[in-house]
């Protein structure tokens, strides 16, 4: 087994997994630490170390607010349950499961971006345990990376000290991390040329962003997008922010801290900027604020653009969403108040509109119902319909999940509850899971680990057995493979009113 590797910087010592003949790798640094001078600022390289250093442990989380305290909040029952875990400044690490016993292996890779809105989030949370995927074949990486204001603030001296790089420091940060893959990738038995990204909610996001970044061509091989393509017809679900936009925020950030200039906030401790961060607004105004924005550099072109003008790097993508997670409506009171909401969406459309959802007949407490639609199933027919015009020869395999989820809470297919399904982790949740769940998983984390490995989900079972055929996704044949108690293949055209929302939507992109 590898348990020692000589990398770019130096050499590391892994210890056994739970399966010893898979080696974890935890808290290797890609980057310098990103505190004094280089809080922010964008990532700069780990540097070289003497000896061996011992990569036994995951490194401390991202500055955010401490995990485990909200009582209420169905994520801190599930996975952020440890308000003792180390937080620090100093967070630009990641870590490797490996199953190689030589470096010649060229074993597939994915490399794993966590979720959790931009602003919350680490890689030590227990659902993303790489050894599932290890003993498929398969090198995991997950990589950690700043959040919240420390990895999204902008402000006119942070584009004056680095005017190429003048944001987007969590991006930078997981793009470094990849680069670091490629590049050290050989040394643990993986191959660079085949390597997934993936991530789930805001990291979904940040892998449609990463594919997005013309500075990111041959990085990657494919991508898997978990509930990150959230787009809704009706409101801005995540606001895009040009450069001038996020530095005057950072201006009016600077004021509330009250220091002058970017050398005094820099000075300032982690401590006092969180503090004040969550006086400021925290995670229910940063959603807003802190966020990825269009800088010019790292992002140029808004991901949207790239997907309907066929202008997307030729990657096959696995992509989808849960059943229960951000269903998005028109929450008018009344039926004047909707007819005026529909006009000043749809214009000259309004009136088709109207009559898809039976407008005349319907009660103002049918109006919600009637309006409703899944918005990440919305982003992703929008991202996808074209694809088989535009470029015949790659496949997007889309799913849906909706098992029952067991627990006194009955959350349903909550956002988020596919991870202990895809990572096959089922044990280290409290739920009640069953023998059904378990198979489940077992199916989800082999089609995953199928598409990683070819760019194809298709494959054996452990049992022997060919799996439910999951075909690619094309808007002339709209297959989906639907996870419930176990794996169902289907095709699901949009409905009505989708249909009308997506062509609506094109239409009127493509003519601005």
């Amino acid at each position: 087994m590898l348990r020692r590797v000589m990398i770019k910087n130096g050499w590391i010592e892994g210890l056994p997994a739970a399966d010893p003949r898979i080696t974890a790798f935890k808290g290797i640094p890609f980057a310098m630490p990103p505190t004094l001078s280089l809080r922010f600022h964008a990532p700069i390289p780990s540097s070289n170390w003497v000896g061996t250093m011992k990569t036994y442990h995951f490194k401390p989380i991202s500055i955010q607010p401490v995990p485990g305290i909200d009582k209420d909040s169905i994520y801190t029952r599930e996975w952020n349950v440890d308000p003792d875990i180390p937080m620090s400044e100093d967070c630009l690490y990641l870590n490797v499961w490996t199953p190689a016993k030589h470096t010649d292996e060229k074993l597939p890779v994915f490399v794993w971006y966590f979720g959790g809105a931009w602003q919350v989030g680490n890689t030590a949370e227990m659902e993303f345990d790489g050894e599932r995927f290890a003993s498929r074949g398969i090198i995991f990486v997950s990589i950690n990376y700043r959040l919240n204001v420390f990895g999204f603030l902008s402000h006119p001296e942070i584009t004056a000290e680095n005017p190429t790089q003048p944001g987007n420091f969590g991006l930078l940060d997981q793009q470094l991390a990849t680069r670091w893959v490629k590049e050290n990738i050989a040394a643990f038995g993986g191959d660079p040329d085949n390597i997934t990204i993936g991530g789930q909610s805001a990291g979904g996001g940040s892998v449609l962003l990463q594919i997005a970044s013309e500075q990111n061509k041959g990085l990657f091989q494919k991508a898997i997008i978990q509930s990150g393509v959230l787009m809704s017809p009706y409101e801005e679900l995540v606001p895009k922010r040009t450069l001038s936009e996020a530095e005057q925020i950072g201006i009016e950030f600077f004021d509330y801290l009250k220091v002058k200039n970017l050398e005094e906030a820099r000075a300032l401790s982690s401590s006092y900027i969180m503090q004040k961060w969550n006086e400021y607004g925290g995670f229910n105004t940063s959603i807003k604020l802190w966020l990825p924005i269009q800088d010019g550099h790292f992002l140029k072109e808004d991901y949207i653009k790239l997907f309907l003008y066929g202008k997307r790097p030729q990657i096959p993508l696995l992509l989808g969403h849960t059943e229960d997670e951000f269903h998005t409506c028109l929450n008018m009171q009344t039926k004047e108040d909707l007819y005026k909401k529909v006009k000043e969406l749809f214009g000259e459309d309004a009136d088709e509109f109207l009559e898809i959802i039976g407008w005349h007949e319907c009660s103002p407490d049918d109006i919600q119902k009637s309006t409703e639609i899944k918005s990440l199933e919305y982003g992703i027919r929008i991202l996808c319909d074209n694809e088989d015009h535009l470029r015949p020869n790659i496949n997007n395999y889309y799913y849906e999940f909706n098992p029952e989820i067991p627990g006194w809470d009955n959350p349903g297919s909550f956002h988020s509850s596919d991870l202990w399904f895809t990572f096959e982790t089922l044990a280290k949740c409290w739920r009640p899971f069953t023998g059904k769940h378990y198979d489940l998983a077992r199916h989800m984390c082999n089609y995953w680990s199928n598409f990683i490995k070819t760019g194809n989900p298709n494959g054996i079972d452990q049992t022997g057995e060919p799996m439910p055929e999951w075909k690619p996704y094309s808007k002339e044949e709209p297959n989906k493979m639907l996870f419930t108690d176990s794996s169902h293949p289907t095709i699901t055209p949009p409905s009505l009113v989708m249909s009308f929302l997506i062509r609506n939507y094109i239409a009127n992109y493509r003519k601005n």
